[in-house]
C-alpha cells in the first residue's frame, strides 16, 4: 500500500487534527486518511443510485429520471 508523508504543517494545524481525531475516536493518521479519502472521492449521484434500485426492485412501469448537473452539496446538521 502506498505511503504519504506530510511535512511542515503548523503546530496549530496538528493540534486541530488531534482534536478532530479525538472527537471521531481515531488516531491522527486515521483522521488525515479519512479527510483525504473524502476529498478525492467523486460525489454520489443519488439519481443514478435510485434508478439502479428501481431497475432491480421496481415494477414494470416506466421510470423517468432527470439528471441534474449541479454539484452535490454536503449537508450540515449543526
Amino acid at each position: 500500500m502506498p505511503t504519504l508523508n506530510l511535512r511542515n504543517i503548523s503546530m496549530e494545524t496538528h493540534r486541530a487534527l488531534k482534536a478532530l481525531a479525538a472527537q471521531h475516536g481515531r488516531s491522527v493518521e486515521a483522521e488525515v486518511r479519512k479527510i483525504v479519502e473524502d476529498a478525492v472521492q467523486p460525489p454520489l449521484r443519488i439519481g443514478s443510485e435510485l434508478a439502479d434500485f428501481w431497475k432491480k426492485h421496481g415494477t414494470d412501469e416506466d421510470l423517468v429520471v432527470t439528471r441534474s448537473d449541479e454539484p452535490v452539496r454536503k449537508v450540515s446538521f449543526e
